[in-house]
């Protein structure tokens, strides 16, 4: 189609290069006059590829349409007009002038808040959703009929700029884009607006922007970040005007001692703290300010109000000298109306706009590598001099913020329901990713995460020392007690076969623990790692707590088992790279380790068992996961005088099983994780039957697209074999036989291996369940069960298999240190 843009801004630089890529001809670009002599994006964009840009300062007089704009326009024969982001006021001959019309980009669910001031509004208004509207345009404001719409989660502690640099930017660009491709495909609704819920509330303005002190706390939040940058809201203290910023209501662990700030009208008087001003509704609960702005403009935080100005500027090295004219050289491309740039030269004062504090603090990231610069950060520090401060500041480490005060109780909890209101979404990615089956996705891989989340955020306000009695030379008077302190900062690298669960079981542990931690995810299965990291924002754990690094496991998990600020690596995986990691957590800083690693894990099945249970438990026991499953028996014994007729049973089933899609609900098996694994249990099959094992069933791949190998079942398998000693980790099913009433001997044969991570036995005779039991040498014995773990239980291995502890309280023990404190008195 032939289009015309009509608007400016990023948005509409994007919105207009999305349309070209999609082979839509643009045959003009109406943009906004120059401010400053500096050019819209859009109308830079549009100049670079020689399409015509227009940049009328108005398009109608007095209510009528301007005839020498109106005809510069109609000349270029537009089908259709798309207005991303438009500020002007355009008469209806250019609206109805293209055969397809016009359509426009609202920032919200119309027909509530229509009008300028529509982001904010939403935030006033404590609207739990949010979005935006693509619609037909008319004579009406904002009363269109609709095309298309988008929601999203309102959270919390939303202001306008992280909701529209979150959902409204990039997800209102891939609208605005499928709006063109259905009218071009014919398939655009026009659903005319209702009225009923319909909102107009006017444009935000300074002198509108005052807070109303007789409202609950979470009405005064609403109305701080709904008008946070622009207008800001204010209020009357200290005999000045004073604009709150970047508030929030979580107010866990805060307690209101410091010193008093009186407010004209306000309830109570503030306070400020170390952590910012907290003020109180008219209901008596707190928010929290962290960034006020004085009558004069300056930004201050809200914790240095009666500190007074910082009068001690920092003496700058020669590098630093170096770099601060390089951020000079910086300011003066992005304010190109300013001759010179001083250290009393305002940011703002010199004509930047919120796209430039954008492209600042980008273009300060790219300059100092790994500067920590926020939006925010341009705001707080808006003259030269003062940013250049800020910045040394920041390289140097020395603006640390107080200590963060958070209720890990409630946030873990918070972290935990988060997690099961997405469990859908969550057990999708895990069968997309990692090929899991769905309904055991949603029951095991996501549903154990849940428990394990709940249980450990239990843990959180439980984890306490001791006092100790000892015996010293005199004087005897002594008070001995322990500590049981965070590690700091841990490394945590999971496999590919339960990417969530396995991260759970020891992020939440170390998390109860008080630690921070950065998560390797597998390099095949990343995806539920970085949902996961999504959610912990939402459940409100701070910046910097949860980091999520996916990568190689020879490059990400190499560099966190030889970093020295690492002070703890818990790994799950193969044998062979735990000892590598555990030698190079030597090397580094003598790092604390634990390692759950390979198993082969025996099955005992005695001939007094319940055959049946046996059975169903024995095929859970393999095939549970694919096989993909470090638990998984990889070696089952049965007793002589039933073996033939287990085998029979359990081909039986097998046949049963229905292998296909992950996502189809009665799928028993789905695809295993990834090709060269694949190729593993080939080979490994090919290796079972040149050793001369049965093979009973099974063997190859499944002849159909996808990584999908057939259940498999091998007997007469004798302990030298490959297959006996070697774990498959998959649908292997390795049976072989033991005499009747030789325990000692199949106890034998079982602990004759270097792993020891999980066992099994099946007998009615508790005699012998408590003898085998005792003598199997693995982390966890199941008897007449399998799989079952539960996250009150410790987990881990013996030998080989590692050593620590997942779940349970002991596993507590692997993200803390003991500290012993002895007094004499």
């Amino acid at each position: 189609m032939k289009i015309a843009v009509i608007g400016q801004s990023l948005f509409g630089q994007e919105v207009y290069c999305h349309l070209r890529k999609e082979g839509h001809e643009v045959v003009g670009v109406f943009t906004v006059p120059d401010k400053d002599g500096k050019a819209d994006p859009l109308g830079l964009e549009a100049e670079k590829d020689g399409v015509p840009v227009f940049k009328f300062p108005r398009w109608r007089v007095k209510g009528q349409a301007l005839p020498d704009v109106v005809a510069k326009y109609q000349a270029l024969g537009a089908e259709l007009n798309v207005l991303p982001f438009c500020s002007q006021f355009i008469p209806m001959e250019v609206i109805s002038a293209p055969c397809h019309g016009s359509i426009i980009y609202h920032p919200s669910l119309l027909p509530r808040h229509r009008g300028a001031s529509a982001i904010n509004w939403t935030l006033i208004h404590g609207d739990k959703k949010g979005g935006f509207t693509i619609f037909w345009a008319d004579d009406g404001l904002d009363t269109g009929d609709l095309l298309l719409q988008k929601e999203c989660e309102i959270l919390p502690d939303d202001t306008v700029s992280t909701l529209y640099n979150r959902f409204l930017f990039p997800e209102g660009i891939k609208g605005m884009v499928q709006a063109v491709r259905l009218i071009a495909e014919g398939k655009a609704p026009r659903l005319p607006q209702p009225e009923e819920g319909a909102t107009y509330e006017g444009i935000q303005k300074k002198e509108t922007a005052k807070i109303n002190w007789e409202q609950p706390a979470e009405a005064i939040h609403n109305w701080i970040r709904g008008n946070d940058k622009v207008p800001g809201a204010w209020t009357e203290a200290c005999g000045q005007k004073l604009t709150f910023f970047n508030s929030t209501l979580n107010t866990a662990g805060l307690v209101p001692k410091g010193e008093d700030l009186p407010i004209l009208g306000a309830h109570r008087p503030g306070v400020v703290t170390k952590a910012g001003l907290i003020l109180f509704g008219n209901d008596d609960r707190m928010l929290l300010v962290k960034n006020l702005q004085l009558e004069d403009g300056k930004m201050i935080p809200a914790s240095h109000f009666f500190k007074g100005v910082d009068s001690n500027a920092l003496e700058l090295t020669e590098e630093e000298l170096v770099m601060a004219e390089a951020v000079r050289s910086a300011w003066k491309r992005i304010l190109p109306s300013v001759l010179e740039v001083e250290d009393s030269t305002d940011f703002f004062k010199s004509g930047a706009a919120s796209v430039d504090v954008v492209r600042l603090v980008e273009e300060m990231k790219e300059l100092c590598d790994e500067l920590e610069l926020e939006n925010e950060d341009v705001y707080m520090a808006t003259t030269f001099g003062d940013f250049i401060q800020l910045l040394v500041r920041k390289l140097r480490g020395d603006d640390k913020d107080h200590e963060c005060i958070i209720d890990y109780v409630n946030r873990l909890a918070r972290l935990a329901d988060l997690m099961e209101q997405h469990q859908e979404e969550l057990a999708t990615i895990e069968a997309l990713d990692a090929g899991a089956v769905y309904t055991l996705a949603l029951k095991t891989h996501v549903g154990m995460s849940i428990q394990t989340f709940r249980y450990f955020a239990g843990w959180c306000d439980k984890i306490q020392g001791s006092t100790i009695p000892i015996n010293h030379a005199r004087p005897n008077r002594n008070l001995t007690l322990t500590r049981k302190e965070p590690i700091g900062v841990c490394g945590i690298v999971i496999p590919w076969n339960y990417p969530l669960m396995m991260l759970s079981w020891k992020t939440a542990a170390c998390l109860a623990a008080g630690n921070t931690v950065v998560i390797k995810p597998a390099q095949v299965t990343p995806l539920t790692a970085l949902k996961f990291a999504e959610l912990t924002l939402k459940a409100g754990i701070p910046k910097g707590v949860v980091n999520i690094l996916p990568g190689s496991g020879s490059l990400v998990g190499q560099r966190l088992s030889d970093h020295p600020d690492v002070r703890k690596i818990g790994f799950t995986g193969s044998t062979e790279v735990g000892k590598h990691i555990m030698k190079s957590c030597a090397l580094s800083n003598v790092k604390k380790v634990s390692l759950e690693l390979g198993g082969k894990s025996p099955l005992i099945i005695f001939a007094d068992c319940d055959l049946s249970k046996a059975v169903q438990m024995g095929m859970s026991s393999v095939f549970f996961n694919k096989g993909e499953n470090c638990i998984a028996a990889g070696r089952l014994f049965v007793e002589d005088s039933i073996h033939d007729q287990f085998v029979q049973k359990v081909v039986e089933e097998v046949r049963k099983m229905k292998i296909g899609n992950p996502l189809d609900r009665d799928t028993n098996h789905g695809p295993q994780n990834h090709q060269a694994h694949l190729q593993k249990l080939v080979e490994y099959c090919q290796c079972g039957v040149e050793e001369g094992a049965t093979l009973v069933c099974g063997g190859s791949q499944v002849a159909r697209p996808g990584f999908f190998f057939e259940p498999t079942v091998f007997t007469d398998v004798e302990d030298h074999m490959f297959i006996a000693k070697e774990e498959s980790f998959g649908p292997i099913m390795i049976i072989s036989r033991f005499a009747d009433g030789d325990v000692d001997t199949v106890l034998s044969r079982a602990n004759a291996t270097e792993f020891g991570l999980a066992s099994g036995i099946f007998t009615r005779d508790i005699n012998k369940a408590l003898y085998v039991s005792d003598k199997l040498e693995a982390g966890t014995v199941f008897v007449n069960t399998y799989n079952k773990t539960d996250v009150a239980a410790p987990f881990g291995g013996f030998k080989q298999s590692g050593f620590g502890k997942d779940l349970g309280e002991a596993a507590l023990n692997e993200y803390l240190r003991v500290k012993t404190v002895t007094f004499e008195y």
